[in-house]
């Protein structure tokens, strides 16, 4: 059998999705020092494909499997792997590999690696920030067409932006700060008191930003609780590096204090990476397969219109999502703060919320007092510019089996048909939430607030049934799982108004936490290896009765 020719000799085709469009406002400087040191991250295929369960004819999502099956069937194709080592060689770039993450990340000068991908980079300035840019497509050697799903970290323009809102009182009618604490609102959507996450880690995805123990040991003492365990677990060159109140800050803050406040016996392991395609995707891959912390859920506070990624990107993210759901991870994710429009022309929705993989968390206006709602609406304050929930419909992801029967309206293109959100929860800053950030107490909302918060009722549940119920959606999609819901039908966040049942701006709607665990038993049904059963109320929940009750009503 004749050997392929060397990979400088080989045709070059263009890598599917990799096209990256000029930033409209770049000013260009120069070309990127060719003896810069970059490392960028190749996803390749797997070994196998995940499989889908099916239940009752209909697709529910990738079927869940252990750890131990997931390394042996899934991981990293050996064969893409063995090409990937070749093509670095004789690009003289050197090589780390992450079989289970499928990621091999392949460090060399700008001069090699503009060789080894086919693409030219650039130094050029946008807003008062100089970045690395790249424009159109990847072209790689034809044998590693098929074997090459993305190549992320070529450009480094940041990818996304934190889901929250600040809350700015009106200072001429001198009107207090509001808001409620975390523990309220948990309250108000009836979390159980009884369960606390115990034994559970909930994983937390930065893109900048930090957070001090000293403010996080502060917040707690005034509710009463002692700071949460955590761990910050650095992605590339990403750290926890804390800097003032109106940055980053405000997200990490956010995040960690509802998540913590409302799974108060939940570990935290905070992954920071840099904003870009290569940071985000990265971070998620190294929180899914991460041995030390197991997180059991998986918080996403960042996002950006999908118009705004490359196709390999989202093909990516999505992949990895699709790995969390295999193994019984849930990922959380923000559906944005900027209405309909998600800050684009038209009717946009936000990625990664977009992904039929992971649980996509729009916003509401609560009043409440105790675990008594008196109002809520769809969060909609476009009017003083303090945000919208997003929602819409997907113009990349189909129509999912599980929302056939929700009443999606039509997308706008035939590619698309996944209605965002799924579910809802307090967003509004104006009814947000009291959190300390820098040394400061502030108010704050958005999306942002809803990820970690139904990723602390995640962790809940999970301790509450003995088992990680994962990728939630069929069975909370189900009609039965209505009565698990606030059905949110007033409001609107630009072109989708809120009604009865699931609707493009608050999804099935808020929590009743205390019906909706329950039901989230069948979502639970097929975890390979269930955690401890906890004793509730002098009542111990067994993970086997819960799989014994699920395969009844599959």
């Amino acid at each position: 059998m004749a050997k392929s020719p060397r990979f400088a000799e080989q045709r070059r085709v263009l890598l599917a999705g990799s096209e990256k469009a000029a930033a409209p406002t770049a000013v260009h400087i120069k070309a990127t020092p060719s003896k810069t040191k970059l490392t960028v991250s190749v996803i390749v295929k797997r070994k196998e494909p995940l499989k889908i369960n099916r239940r009752g004819g209909r697709s529910a999502g990738p079927a869940r499997i252990s750890p131990t099956e997931f390394k042996r069937r899934h991981s990293a194709d050996p064969d893409a792997l063995k090409l990937l080592r070749g093509f670095a060689r004789e690009y003289n770039l050197t090589v780390a590999e992450d079989a289970l993450r499928r990621t091999v990340q392949l460090t060399g000068t700008v001069a090699d690696l503009q060789k080894a991908f086919g693409v030219e980079l650039t130094q050029k300035s946008i807003g008062d920030a100089e970045y690395r840019v790249r424009e159109g497509g990847i072209h790689l050697p034809e044998s590693l067409q098929g074997a090459v799903e993305a190549v992320l970290g070529l450009d480094n323009r940041p990818q996304t932006k934190p889901h929250f809102r600040l809350h700015r009182p009106d200072a001429k009618k001198a009107a207090p700060l509001g808001g409620y604490t975390p523990v309220q609102v948990a309250e108000a959507y009836q979390f159980p008191s009884t369960a606390s996450g115990a034994g559970q880690t909930i994983g937390i995805i930065e893109l900048g930003g930090g957070y001090r123990a000293a403010d996080l040991t502060a917040y707690f003492k005034t509710l009463g609780r002692s700071a949460p365990s955590i761990v910050a677990v650095p992605v590339n060159s990403g750290k926890n590096k804390p800097s003032n109140a109106n940055g980053a800050d405000g997200e990490v803050m956010l995040d960690i204090e509802i998540a913590a406040a409302v799974a108060p016996g939940a570990k935290l392991a905070v992954y920071f990476a840099p904003n870009t395609d290569q940071g985000f995707i990265d971070a998620i891959t190294t929180a899914v397969h991460d041995a030390t912390n197991k997180p059991s859920v998986i918080s996403i506070s960042w996002g950006g219109p999908e118009s705004s990624w490359t196709q390999q990107s989202m093909t990516a993210l999505d992949a990895a999502a699709q790995s969390a759901a295999a193994l019984g991870i849930t990922i959380t994710a923000a559906a944005g703060d900027d209405g309909s429009t998600d800050g684009g022309t038209g009717n946009n929705v936000d990625f990664p919320a977009s992904s039929p993989h992971v649980l996509a968390c729009g916003g509401t206006k609560l009043v409440a007092s105790g675990a008594t709602i008196t109002s809520e609406v769809a969060w909609n304050e476009l009017a003083t510019s303090e945000g919208a929930t997003g929602g819409g419909v997907s113009n990349v992801f189909a129509l999912p089996a599980w929302q056939a029967n929700a009443n999606v309206p039509a997308p706008s293109v035939s590619t698309g048909g996944r209605g965002v959100p799924d579910v809802s929860g307090d967003a509004d800053p104006s009814t947000g939430y009291v959190i300390r950030v820098d040394g400061q107490t502030t108010v704050i909302g958005g999306t942002s607030a809803v990820a970690p918060l139904w990723a602390g009722l995640i962790a809940v549940a999970n301790q509450q049934l003995g088992t990680q119920v994962g990728f939630i959606q069929p069975a909370i999609y189900a009609s039965k799982a209505a009565k698990g819901f606030n059905d949110i039908t007033q409001g609107n966040n630009g072109a989708f108004p809120a009604g009865p049942g699931w609707d493009a701006c608050t999804g099935l709607g808020s929590p009743i936490a205390s019906k909706l665990i329950p039901l989230l038993a069948t979502a639970g049904a097929g975890s390979a290896k269930p955690t401890k059963p906890t004793k509730k109320a002098g009542k111990t929940v067994k993970a086997k009765a819960v799989r014994k009750k699920a395969t009844r009503k599959s």
